[in-house]
């Protein structure tokens, strides 16, 4: 299956060193380019691409407003920021607005792609440099919500809590389903479900929500 990628990012050499590296890639096809992000959304609706990698800073519309009109226009495109900024509130914001990943403009060739395969395939992915920061971040801020936690608890199962608390590390169903010892399509159904009653409409959403709730260190009842 051939990954159909767009590029939305102000600096036309960037993107023309971004499309060598990913036409390099069998399974990777980018399908349109964009330097900003109305012209973004527009390409975005035109090419319907399975994966968005968006600049933040960028003339005209932001990067995170650019973020929110393309989940609207194209929910089921994964959208990875990609930007120089390690600034710990826009990579918060960007990843409760519903991006797919967050990834630093230094990264290597290798990562990057690997990196688009795991977005298409429903995987969070996150700098490492950023790591440390969104999990900082979100601990801190955990204290106002700490008197909820019990009613989050309560609208999960047991088994849920689990999954939760594993796609908080960042793992795949595929290592959800070795760690739990069960089916990866009853993990599909559990991530589904999860989904759904927390009105998120992605992992990383989830991770972000677990570490938010401290549900991230629950231990199972």
């Amino acid at each position: 299956m051939t990954i159909r990628i767009l590029l939305v990012d102000d600096h036309s050499l960037f993107r023309s060193g971004v499309r060598q590296l990913l036409q390099r890639e069998a399974d990777l096809d980018v399908v349109a380019e964009a330097a900003d992000g109305i012209e973004g959304i527009k390409r975005a609706k035109e090419f319907h691409p399975d994966v968005i990698l968006l600049d933040l800073n960028m003339p005209g519309l932001s990067g995170l407003e650019t973020l929110q009109l393309l989940l609207q226009d194209v929910p089921t495109a994964a959208i990875i920021i990609l930007t120089v900024s390690e600034e710990a509130d826009e990579l918060g914001q960007a990843l409760r607005d519903g991006a797919r990943g967050y990834l630093i403009k230094n990264i290597e060739a290798e990562a990057l792609t690997t990196a688009i395969r795991k977005a298409h395939r429903g995987e969070p992915v996150i700098a490492d440099s950023m790591t440390a920061k969104l999990v900082a971040q979100f601990r801190a801020q955990s204290a106002p919500v700490a008197s909820s936690q019990p009613a989050e608890r309560d609208k999960l199962t047991t088994r849920e809590r689990e999954i939760v608390q594993c796609l908080a590390r960042g793992e795949s169903n595929k290592q959800i389903a070795r760690h739990l010892d069960v089916a990866e399509s009853t993990v599909k159904i559990h991530v589904q479900n999860i989904l759904k009653k927390l009105n998120l409409t992605s992992r990383v959403q989830v991770a972000v929500y677990a570490v938010e709730h401290g549900i991230s260190d629950m231990a199972a009842p």
